[in-house]
This record gives C-alpha cells, structure tokens and sequence, in this order.
C-alpha cells in the first residue's frame, strides 16, 4: 500500500496583545513574532508586528494600554514545534534613547476558546560591575540581538536576567482537523494552567 499523505491540521489565532505593566516606566511599545517547528507554515496573517507607544493615564497609572490584535492562521502536520508568540518591550531610557525594557514568551494555547495569559517580562543583566557602569554611562543596554533566543531553552541559564514587569495577552484559538492526528483536546481542559516561560518540548495534550 502506498504511504498515506502525512495528516494536516490548522491552527487559527486571534486576539490581542492587552497591556503592560511595568512600574517605573512609561510611554513603550511592543514587538512580537511567533516562533515555531519546521513543520509549521503560517497559512494567513502577520507573524511579526510592532505596536504604537502608549503611556499611562490617570485612568490606568500602573497599566500601559496597548490593544495591539494579533492574527495569524498556521498549518502544520506535526504538534511538535507549537507556536510560541516572543515580545519585546522597548522605550526611550534617562537620554531618549530606545532601550529593551522586556523580553518574554509563551506558548500559544493549544485549547480551542478564549484565554488571557500573562507574562513575566525579564531583561537581560550585565555579567560585571564594571560592564553595568559603563552601560549606565552609555546608555547602552545588552540586547538579545535576536529575541527569537528568549523562546529557546538552550542559552536562557548562561544569561543572567532579572524580572522586570508583565504583558497580559488574550487569545482566541481554534483548531481543525486535529482530532484526526489523534489529539483530543477539547475545551474541558481550559482550565489548564499556561506554560511558564521556560517550558519547553512538547505541550501534555
């Protein structure tokens, strides 16, 4: 018998990146892009966005309101790989300059409906004394130059990093066609708690 062609299935995205909070800072913005398993195409959509800069209110002192939708449709044959969205929180430091004030990632829901997660944002730290001096002075802080790095596991323990604020999303997922691969997951398991930042490998369907 002939092989049959591998199984595929869709997975659709919607929602928003809601707001941050990040005390002691005001007026960011927020990059995001989706990270995922080579089995993954994305079908519809933007993997990538960049948001407005929004400041606090007297409505909202603590909370940056962003609203920023996200949207974007995947097919894949494999749920290994799930998408991950990573964001990146930027705005102006002491001298105006645009520094990183975030970085954080989470998996994209693997249950269909609707669900809100929020994100410990951390930034990464200077190794010495001497290198946060001469940050300070410079202004400069040290960067992931890819922020694809924050979704991958490898890497995260060599680079000290420190808390630093939160980013609430919300999401609307649907799915099709993955009961055919065998994954059951119905929307009895939304009260499942999210993975932390750090989890890796293959979600527990």
């Amino acid at each position: 018998a002939a092989m049959a062609a591998p199984s595929v299935f869709l997975l659709a995205v919607s929602g928003e990146i809601e707001s941050g909070q990040f005390p002691g800072f005001d007026d960011l913005y927020c990059k995001f892009c989706f990270v995922y398993g080579q089995d993954w195409v994305p079908t519809a959509g933007l993997e990538e966005g960049i948001s407005q800069i929004t400041s606090k209110s007297d409505v909202s002192p603590t909370t940056l309101v962003w609203n920023f939708p996200i949207d974007i449709t995947f097919k894949s044959t494999n749920p290994f790989g799930w998408p991950q969205i990573v964001l990146s929180v930027y705005g102006p430091d002491f001298f105006g300059h645009d520094v990183v004030r975030g970085y954080g990632a989470v998996h994209v829901p693997f249950t269909p409906g609707r669900h809100r997660r929020t994100i410990a944002m951390f930034v990464p730290e200077s190794t010495s004394r001497l290198q946060q001096f001469t940050s300070w002075l410079t202004g400069r802080r040290p960067e992931f130059t890819d922020p694809k790095v924050v979704a991958q596991g490898e890497g995260r323990e060599v680079t000290r990093v420190r808390s630093q604020g939160f980013v609430t999303i919300s999401f609307n997922i649907m799915t099709k066609d993955l009961k055919k691969l065998g994954y059951d997951v119905t929307p009895s398991d939304l009260q499942s708690p999210s993975l932390g930042p750090g989890a890796q490998g293959l979600p527990k369907y």
